[in-house]
């Protein structure tokens, strides 16, 4: 009893294992072990690596892993399971001369409000950071047609200049002279105020020196020309 037990614990395990797809003799290392808790020490798959690895390149999601040859293989697949050959088209992107452009016109004409009433107003800080403001339709008008703003669309519009921007514009523009008494200029004053409905536009703003700028105040400047001046200061 004892010597059939012993010489049944000596019998070594088959070295070689047959495939259940290719039919052939194959040795133990060519499959692959099998898992789980009903698994024995030496339980190994049905099918070697080889056969495994076929089958797995002829399944349909091979051909999303292998985008290479998608073609040849969604073709062979619909051999596989008589099906008419097709193949993948790729989507191509849409071209910009397909979409539709209606360029508008800088007029304020164009403009319509919101649901809300107003309009959109984006544009740029110093440090090129992006901002959104609404405002009202009377304003927007305004800047249109004072050159410190674009038409973007029906509801919003841009502005053309950050604030460091439009200050060296203005300057430039203007030749660092002053327009009230033509001496050098280095700041910014409104023809219009702001105090009295003014807004901060090309046409509106105009070069100034320190000393007139501070003497007009919120005067209009037909009444700080005529009844005070330049040089009254002096």
């Amino acid at each position: 009893m004892r010597a059939s037990e012993h010489t049944m614990d000596d019998t070594e395990p088959p070295a070689s294992k047959l495939c259940a797809s290719c039919k052939q003799m194959k040795p133990l290392e060519e499959f692959l072990r099998r898992t789980g808790k009903r698994a024995s020490a030496g339980a190994r798959r049905g099918a070697c690596r080889a056969c495994r690895k076929a089958k797995t390149v002829e399944s349909p999601l091979a051909i999303i892993a292998d985008p290479i040859n998608q073609e040849d293989q969604v073709i062979k697949v619909n051999k596989v399971n008589n099906a008419k050959p097709r193949t993948i088209q790729s989507r191509k992107p849409r071209s910009l001369s397909q979409r539709p452009s209606i360029p508008l016109p800088n007029d304020p004409a164009a403009l319509k409000t919101t649901r809300q009433g107003t309009i959109w107003m984006r544009g740029r800080t110093d440090k090129g950071r992006r901002w959104y403001q609404e405002i009202e339709l009377e304003l927007a008008v305004t800047l249109i047609k004072e050159h410190a703003a674009v038409i973007v669309n029906r509801h919003t519009i841009r502005r053309l200049f950050s604030n460091k921007e439009f200050r060296r514009y203005i300057l430039e523009r203007d030749n660092y002279t002053c327009y009230f008494c033509g001496e050098f200029g280095d700041t910014i004053d409104h023809m219009l105020p702001r105090a009295k409905g003014g807004h901060t536009t090309p046409v509106n703003c105009v070069c100034a020196c320190n000393a007139c700028n501070q003497s007009k105040a919120d005067q209009d400047v037909h009444v700080f020309m005529k009844n005070e001046g330049p040089f009254s200061m002096e």
